[in-house]
């Protein structure tokens, strides 16, 4: 089963650079990374800087070129990312922030960075005495990328609750049984693995199902749906495709090298 970390490291760079790669043709952010802030300066700049730290750090982890601490610093830049561009925005600019589907989108961005921890944790541990100060506290985030990964995914969970009519529809007609049991049975299964994980209950095999599971949308919902309409509403389909082969490789990469120093809630 070791085997599969090296190809778990690439799916997840794959559907990382996959993610960002359409800003490129939008120019402008995707709604997974920054959010669309009033005047804010340079912002075609900042897009093809961002998507080329992005775009290099995937390559230099797939190549294994310091792939740890590259890794360390990339789940950094997301995670900041997110708390200093995304949830201020939310809390100042959108109106409708009282309801978790405006989350929605940028929900994903804690658990890349998240997955870009437990990707660091794949890597041999190197520090030495020039090991910098920023490396060792970036460090020590690493048991908190399985949370992170987590609180989306148990957040997700909630959304299949709340936004079941809108959801449901993405079931495939030709699948057996009802839309709205299997809508259930996401939700389920997305608040109990990650709960399980996060806190320590069974861990390697609530990851391995999580990781099929979402797999498994891939192929039926996501990869169909990439492949009927690729390119509206900013390429939409197929950033999701991507983003959830990232999930995917993120919940089997956990279940395999992910420390068992978890977060308890």
């Amino acid at each position: 089963m070791e085997k599969l970390i090296k190809p778990a490291r690439i799916a997840y760079c794959i559907g990382l650079a996959g993610m960002v790669i359409p800003q490129l043709f939008y120019k402008q952010f995707g709604s997974n990374f920054f959010p669309a802030w009033p005047g804010f300066p340079l912002t075609v700049f900042w897009l093809y800087f961002f998507t080329a730290i992005i775009i290099a750090a995937c390559a230099a982890i797939i190549f294994e070129k310091n792939g740890r601490v590259v890794s360390l610093i990339l789940g950094g830049l997301l995670l900041a990312v997110y708390l200093f561009g995304y949830i201020p925005y939310e809390l100042i600019i959108e109106p409708h922030n009282n309801y978790l589907g405006s989350w929605g989108d940028g929900l994903k961005e804690p658990a890349l960075a998240g997955g870009a921890f437990v990707v660091a944790d794949s890597f041999p541990k190197e520090v030495t005495r020039q090991t910098s100060a920023f490396i060792k506290f970036l460090e020590k985030l690493i048991p908190f990328g399985p949370v992170f990964f987590c609180i989306t995914m148990i957040l997700y969970g909630v959304c299949h609750l709340l936004y079941t009519k809108f959801i449901s529809p993405l079931v495939p007609a030709w699948f057996p049984g009802s839309p709205i049991f299997w809508t259930y049975f996401a939700a389920v299964t997305l608040i109990g693995s990650g709960i399980a994980i996060a806190i320590g209950i069974k861990q390697k095999l609530a990851a391995n199902l999580l990781g099929i599971m979402i797999f498994i949308w891939l192929i039926i919902i996501h990869i169909p749906l990439a492949i009927k309409d690729p390119f509206s509403h900013e390429a939409n389909s197929l950033v999701s495709a991507f983003s959830a082969l990232a999930f995917s490789a993120i919940a089997l990469l956990i279940a395999r090298v992910a420390q068992r120093k978890y977060i308890a809630w």
